[in-house]
């Protein structure tokens, strides 16, 4: 891998030939470099990534898996994973042959994961997430580039499942008293009353809302992590949805729209960031007395209500934009033993 000097830029380039995916012969200019060193790893990484051989490093390889899941995901999601790799797994495998990358290696990975930095830890759920990203990777190494294995399989943290925590209608009533701002009083609100995610509440605007029907129209979320344009598509294709909402809801959005002079059909109804709808929940709590919980347990408090009013997984899952086995797995246990009830009915059938 020889490297040139360019005595007018003082520094290194690198200038090769590879063949690309379509079988052709094509040449390869790269410059300024610092060091002749630089030039010759750049070369390496760039055929490595051409090749897709086992052998190619684990930066080679993230390159790869990035540029393949861009176009199936959406922008939000890959900023997540760009992170996590960037965070937690670059720092360890980075130049690194995947090929060379052990169990043993990974099982020690993890262990640095569980400890404790600046006298914190990190949540079980952040790890489980690192490590699934990980997992993803070698998986994607093995699936397309001839890996034999990936040397995490069998080795994943296993959290321990998360209680579900949500308020009643009397605490949910206590803490919305004690909500003193407009657009928190207003937002808080929808979200108890529609299960709506806080992406899709802060996209909101006049124009998805039915006030003739009583039906908010969910087409869109807000993601502040994303450079550029922060409207996008919901999280799954069952997020687009259409939900039916109590007119008492309905005439409380008509009063807080008409706060705003003149306002564009366009115009979010809620031009806040999460983390200020998050700050406003925990004073809130403390105001009333009532137990904190995340924005997103508002959605579990929703889901809670219809379970105590009688309404089917089916009807819910529709409702909430997501799917009958969501709603079973997470929230199943919500449900009224009914064994007895089904146990007394079929004795009336022979009674």
């Amino acid at each position: 891998m020889p490297t040139y000097y360019d005595e007018s830029k003082k520094t290194y380039y690198c200038k090769f030939y590879y063949v690309d995916w379509t079988g052709q012969r094509r040449q390869k200019l790269k410059r300024g470099f610092p060091r002749s060193k630089d030039a010759k790893t750049w070369e390496r990484d760039f055929l490595q990534k051409q090749q897709g051989s086992p052998d190619m490093t684990f930066q080679a390889l993230v390159d790869l898996y990035l540029e393949d899941i861009a176009p199936r995901n959406k922008e939000s999601t890959i900023y997540v994973k760009n992170a996590l790799i960037k965070a937690w797994l670059l720092p360890a495998f980075k130049d690194k042959p995947i090929n060379e990358i052990s169990s043993a290696e990974v099982r020690k990975w993890q262990s640095e994961l569980l400890k404790e930095r600046d006298g914190k830890k990190l949540s079980k759920t952040h790890i489980v997430n690192i490590e699934k990203t990980f997992s993803a990777v070698m998986n994607f190494a093995v699936k397309y580039y001839k890996l034999p294995f990936n040397p995490q399989k069998g080795l994943s943290f296993s959290p321990e499942k998360k209680k579900i925590l949500f308020w009643t209608k009397e605490e949910f009533t206590a803490f919305h008293a004690a909500v003193t701002d407009p657009i928190a009083h207003m937002a808080f609100e929808v979200l108890f009353y529609t299960g709506m995610r806080v992406g899709e509440l802060l996209a909101l605007s006049k124009n998805d809302i039915d006030f003739e029907n009583n039906i908010i129209s969910v087409t869109k979320t807000y993601s502040p992590k994303n450079k550029g344009e922060q409207i996008t598509s919901p999280k799954t294709p069952n997020s687009y949805r259409t939900i039916t909402i109590p007119k008492f809801l309905c005439e409380h959005l008509q009063e807080y729209i008409q706060r705003f002079y003149d306002l564009d059909p366009d115009t979010r109804l809620f031009p806040v960031l999460p983390d200020w709808l998050r700050r406003r929940l925990i004073k809130s709590c403390k105001t009333s007395g009532v137990k904190t919980i995340r924005i997103h347990d508002i959605r579990h408090s929703h889901v809670s209500m219809l379970i105590d009013l009688g309404f089917s997984p089916h009807l819910i899952a529709e409702r909430i934009g997501d799917t009958v086995d969501m709603v079973n797995n997470v929230y199943g246990h919500l449900y009224p033993n009914r064994h007895t009830e089904v146990a007394d009915k079929l004795q009336e059938l022979v009674s």
